[in-house]
């Protein structure tokens, strides 16, 4: 739309007659006749210029350019001043003032009106143009630093979320994070208060798109025209979405590898329909490099320090075997020695009863540090997470009465024993080594912490379609709280006195227990015993 402030009629209808010669334009014109009707029009309607002319009969040329200064917007209009007289110092003032162009009406002709026109319109367009394309630079910098002030994820996201819904002013911004089969889930939301809120709601769609296909923005300014789901339609319903702007997040890779889709950044407007414009899309793809490096940040980050408390962990743990062997092993070598020192020297002047008992000393104690050696190996293993499971199917009442068979041989009576099975227990899938590891641990504990003559309780049973057991003695029971802690390396109760022990045995049971996917429950009270119950599924085939 075009202004024209003259006020002859006669150049008026000379000015539509020329524009109206331009082949590749059509305008829509209003006239003014004076300075007063010409800044009202400006008020009321959209120009894209304005032919003036500099004398009006209530104000010149040059003080209409500076009331219309004064009362400009964010854009200013482009003006072509026109007049009479070819003044060089008129036309110098008004270019100063911010006219365009300067045309002297007796040289005007159709052409030099046409190009006038066309030029002031593409050098205002490009002008604004530039300032939202600074404004937008501007607005990205602000909310990259908000983003990346946190290298925390969920707070990143939070903010990115809170930022963006700001920014573009709509009714919700979502941040869904895309798995390996497009299962999206939404991971954080800003939403204007009045609306139902998506968090926790689980869609499944595909976004009409391929993972190889190449990602863009989507413009969907009505829902029930948008290329979606029917389920994800429904749930845009649901959410009273009337309109939709969706760009993806790609994560960079490696060299020569495409970028990785991590999820997508999605702005609804609920209240109305909205046309989502050019530059906002173009803002949102911008928003999302910036926040894809963030994410890329974070999650580089909550690696590197998972990896620090690892090596940490690590280091911790190698201490402690150390330190450990040392103190385990000095004791039943101490006593090796002096026993193999005894055989080597008096090996004549012993009977065979005193020999036979350096023997068995001998024997024991070596036995006490090959068994250390298999735990420490183990757990070992089990840390560095290169313990194989191996399922196979297994009778549970014949695989465990073998187990407590062996037990009650090698105990010489002097605990008693209790087998107990209720119901009908089926075959399972388990790693019998691993099923070994846990039910020796637990039994050797039970009867190291239980005086001699006491009971000692298998009970063997299926509960919710999972294979039960626990394993109950009387000893001397774990304080209350230290219970919590006796599942991980090297813990062991400040009651357990001089009674010899690592600390490994919980730690590789509960270790195995979660190898079979299963769970582990302690009970227990000071000088009235201890209950570990185990729980595993019943096909833990596929862990």
């Amino acid at each position: 739309m075009l202004l024209v402030v003259d006020d002859c009629p006669e150049d008026r209808e000379v000015y539509r007659r020329y524009l109206s010669k331009d082949p590749q334009q059509s305008y829509e014109i209003l006239e003014a006749e004076s300075a007063e009707e010409g800044l009202v029009l400006c008020q009321k309607s959209y120009c894209e210029a304005i032919l003036l002319d500099f004398y009006l009969p209530d104000m010149n040329g040059l003080e209409f350019l500076e009331q219309l200064r004064d009362d400009q917007w964010e854009t200013p209009v482009p003006v072509i001043m026109l007049t009479g007289q070819g003044n060089e110092q008129v036309a110098v003032q008004a270019i100063k003032r911010g006219a365009q162009d300067y045309l002297v009406k007796q040289q005007l002709k159709p052409d030099m009106l046409q190009l006038a026109v066309k030029n002031a319109i593409k050098n205002s367009r490009l002008q604004t143009e530039l300032v939202t394309t600074q404004e937008r630079q501007h607005l990205i910098h602000t909310i990259a630093l908000r983003i990346r002030q946190s290298l925390n994820l969920e707070e990143t996201l939070n903010t990115a979320v809170r930022e963006v819904r700001q920014l573009l002013e709509c009714d919700r911004v979502l941040l869904y994070q895309s798995a390996s089969k497009i299962e999206d889930k939404i991971v954080a939301e800003s939403v204007e208060t009045g609306y139902i809120s998506a968090m926790g709601m689980e869609i499944q769609d595909n976004w009409g798109l391929e993972l190889g296909q190449e990602l863009t923005h989507y413009q969907l300014p009505n829902i029930y025209k948008a290329p979606l789901s029917n389920s994800y339609l429904n749930f845009l319903e649901k959410l009273q979405v009337k309109a939709i702007l969706v760009v993806p997040i790609l994560l960079s890779n490696e060299e020569d590898l495409p970028s990785k889709l991590w999820g997508f950044l999605i702005a609804h407007q609920c209240s109305t329909p909205r046309h989502w414009e050019a530059g906002e899309a173009k803002l949102l793809e911008e928003l999302s490099v910036q926040l894809a490096i963030a994410i890329q940040q974070a999650e580089l980050l909550t690696q590197t320090r998972a990896a620090l408390q690892k090596e940490k962990e690590l280091n911790q743990f190698k201490s402690q075997i150390i330190a450990t062997v040392s103190h385990e092993y000095r004791s039943p070598l101490a006593s090796i020695l002096a026993a193999a020192s005894t055989l080597k020297q008096n090996w004549q002047q012993l009977d065979k009863f005193r020999r036979d008992k350096f023997l068995h000393l001998i024997e024991d104690k070596a036995r006490h540090m090959s068994e250390l050696v298999s735990q420490m190996l183990l757990i070992n293993k089990l840390e560095l997470s290169k313990t194989k499971f191996n399922p196979q199917l297994i009778e549970p009442v014949r695989f465990f009465s073998k187990l407590m068979e062996e037990q009650i041989m090698t105990n010489n009576d002097r605990h008693k024993f209790i087998f107990m099975v209720t119901g009908k227990i089926e075959k399972f899938w388990a790693d019998s080594a691993l099923l070994r590891q846990i039910f020796i641990n637990l039994i050797s504990n039970a009867i190291k912490y239980s005086p001699d003559g006491e009971y000692i309780e298998l009970h063997l049973m299926v509960s919710n379609s999972r294979l039960m057991f626990h394993i109950k003695d009387e000893g001397i029971g774990i304080p209350a709280e230290e219970q919590k802690n006796l599942f991980q390396s090297f813990s062991r109760g400040s009651n357990v006195g001089t009674i010899p022990g690592t600390g490994l045995g919980l730690a590789i049971v509960k270790a195995c227990v979660n190898l079979h996917a299963g769970d582990i429950s302690l009970e227990s009270e000071i000088g009235r015993g201890t209950k570990i119950t185990v729980s595993l599924p019943f096909n833990s085939k596929n862990q």
